[in-house]
């Protein structure tokens, strides 16, 4: 894996709820010509825990051809069970792929040292012409494979030289790279933590797989460019026009129900999808158990969308002019809006 900034790529579905191919390769091309570093197919932001395993590798499939000489692929393999992620990656080596992707096992709760030993170096020493990429997330898995363990696995696999850190745990990432060294790779994947965990002497990562370049991979990929230049204060002026969409990737709202109220959370990639429905790009809607917002998180979404528009309209350019949209028309259509939510 090279620096740069990767995007964690949706998978558009149709009204139907099956694979838009025309959508996703409209998405790939979009992405291209603004220059991303690199796709993520297939990452839990593509939804891949809905996927069959033949759409699995119909994305990657996709994916891979159509980014072939123009950027990096990386396919999301991971799993809960590690036989299934060999057969993934196994795939993915045969198309192509720049590199995999691999999350922590979730729901049954492997320690570290089984995570290393039963999981990652499984899949490491069957594919050692292959990257490797660790992604270490255990607000959603459940489990983590400690740096101790990340490091051991460094150094004892060519093929694994770098991670995609988002345990939001500065400490955990200061510790990465004190024992993984200077050379390894650390990739943000939290968006409203680029900015900080790039410049911070003790962390030093490279770049971002994000979420939130979906809708802006030119503002990100300039983002991440300045500050790989040491450019630091160029760079925080355009995490602060980006900051109205870094800081909903979950939206928390509080809800009236029959029986009291209620905390709703809508998690990535249900705010990000229903941001690029409002906007008109390829999405479609998520796959059950996810599904829509409640409206006040919608309109949440919607505010943000439009103050980025209002204060920094370069941002969402690239998209009007990409897919031929009016966006202040998108975002003031509100009899197309009230599709895009449901109440409690």
């Amino acid at each position: 894996m090279e620096q740069g900034c990767y995007t964690a790529l949706i998978t558009p579905f149709t009204p139907a709820g099956d694979l838009d191919r025309d959508g996703l390769s409209a998405l790939i091309d979009f992405q291209i010509e603004n220059r991303i570093s690199g796709i993520l197919a297939t990452g839990t932001t593509g939804e891949s825990p809905t996927f069959k395993w033949e759409e699995h590798n119909q994305v990657i499939d996709l994916t891979a051809k159509q980014t072939r000489g123009k950027c990096k692929c990386i396919a999301g393999t991971g799993s809960n069970n590690t036989t299934e992620a060999l057969n993934g990656t196994s795939h993915a080596a045969e198309q192509g792929v720049d590199s995999v992707l691999l999350v922590d096992p979730y729901y049954n709760g492997p320690s570290s040292l089984e995570i290393r030993r039963e999981y990652y170096e499984v899949v490491a020493r069957e594919t050692p012409g292959l990257d490797i990429i660790p992604y270490i997330i255990p607000g959603r898995t459940g489990a983590q494979m400690l740096p101790q363990d990340l490091a051991i696995l460094a150094d004892n696999y060519a093929n694994v030289t770098s991670v995609k850190e988002a345990t939001g745990d500065i400490d955990n990432m200061k510790l990465t790279r004190k024992l993984c060294g200077d050379s390894f790779n650390i990739f943000s994947g939290d968006d409203a933590l680029v900015c900080r965990i790039m410049a911070d002497e003790q962390i030093r990562a490279c770049g971002a797989i994000s979420v939130m370049s979906n809708i802006a991979p030119a503002s990100m990929t300039q983002m991440v460019e300045l500050l790989n230049q040491g450019k630091r204060e160029e760079a925080i002026a355009i995490q602060t026009a980006l900051s109205p969409l870094l800081d909903i990737v979950v939206i928390t709202t509080e809800e009236a129900s029959k029986y009291g109220l209620v905390k709703c959370r809508a998690r990535n990639p249900l705010p990000l999808k229903t941001m690029m429905q409002i906007l008109g790009m390829p999405a479609g809607p998520c796959r059950p158990p996810l599904g829509k917002m409640t409206q006040k998180g919608f309109d949440m979404a919607l505010s943000a969308l439009k103050k980025v528009q209002a204060d920094n309209p370069e941002i969402l350019a690239p998209i009007a002019s990409f897919f031929n949209l009016d966006i202040d028309a998108r975002l003031n259509d509100s009899a197309a809006h009230e599709a895009l939510w449901y109440n409690y």
